[in-house]
């Protein structure tokens, strides 16, 4: 199957992951009054595409690096990896193993793996504040897993952390699409992406919106998503502890208000 078309099976939302039950917070923002209409909406999907989006594709691309070895796929062009990094691998030449293993503090091999995914894990964890929001992406991880797994039996999926309630959502993904043999600013993309489509659908069934304009909308903001998805892409090389950490405490505060209804629509 071509790379492209991979990309577009990751990023559909028919994709048995589970992201059609989940409003990424746009059911609070319509009960508060936050979001009404087309442009209300357009700025509460601006402000989860740079804070939720922008973290969670660094954490995809950094969980497909540190799986990148053991899938045996090739790493994007060693140019323009240089360029946008600032770092000087030889032209045409990928990364070796060890070497994109020590830039996550972690050995080469499984063990490496293992130790470099919990440091992703627990960093993560930090940048989730809200508890119910850190439970919503350990369960959409379980749910990828399961899908990952039954489609890419070889991905290293056994190197993520045996944490409570699983893995988060991006690690599952960025191991998963290393297995599909996407790039990492592929991976990025596919993360960056679903933050927005996920929400601008649940607009649709909330608010009785258009679904053409808000289509359009989405297409508006094409060149936020890639522009997002190349700076979480870049941000992979660095250290977990260094990795994006932009926060939303009003999503989180509206997280932990809409886990207690007894009455919704979405799981979150």
């Amino acid at each position: 199957m071509a790379t492209s078309s991979l990309l577009l099976l990751l990023a559909d939302g028919r994709f048995p992951a589970g992201a059609h039950a989940h409003s990424g917070g746009l059911e609070a923002a319509v009960a508060a009054g936050r979001v009404s209409d087309l442009a209300s909406l357009e700025s509460f999907l601006v402000g989860r595409l740079t804070t939720a989006g922008l973290v969670g594709a660094a954490f995809a691309a950094a969980a497909h690096r540190v799986a990148l070895p053991a899938c045996g796929t090739a790493t994007e062009p060693a140019r323009a990896t240089a360029r946008s990094l600032g770092r000087g691998h030889p032209a045409g030449r990928p990364a070796a193993p060890a070497a994109l293993a020590a830039r996550s503090g972690a050995p080469a091999g499984s063990g490496g793996r293992s130790d470099a995914l919990a440091r992703l894990d627990a960093e993560l964890d930090a940048r989730t504040a809200a508890p119910a929001l850190r439970a919503v992406s350990r369960r959409q991880g379980r749910a990828l897993l399961r899908a990952g797994r039954a489609i890419w039996p070889q991905a290293p999926f056994g190197d993520l952390p045996a944490t409570p309630g699983g893995a988060h959502q991006p690690l599952v993904l960025g191991l998963l699409c290393a297995a599909a043999g996407l790039s990492r600013t592929e991976t990025a993309t596919v993360a960056a992406y679903g933050t927005v489509t996920g929400a601008a659908s649940a607009g649709v069934r909330l608010l009785g919106l258009d679904p053409y304009q808000v289509q359009a909308l989405l297409v508006g903001l094409v060149d936020l998503c890639d522009g997002t998805a190349a700076d979480a892409a870049r941000a992979a090389d660095d250290p977990p502890e260094r990795l994006p950490a932009a926060a939303a405490p009003l999503a989180d505060i509206s997280a932990e208000v809409h886990a207690t209804w007894e009455v919704r629509l979405f799981a979150s």
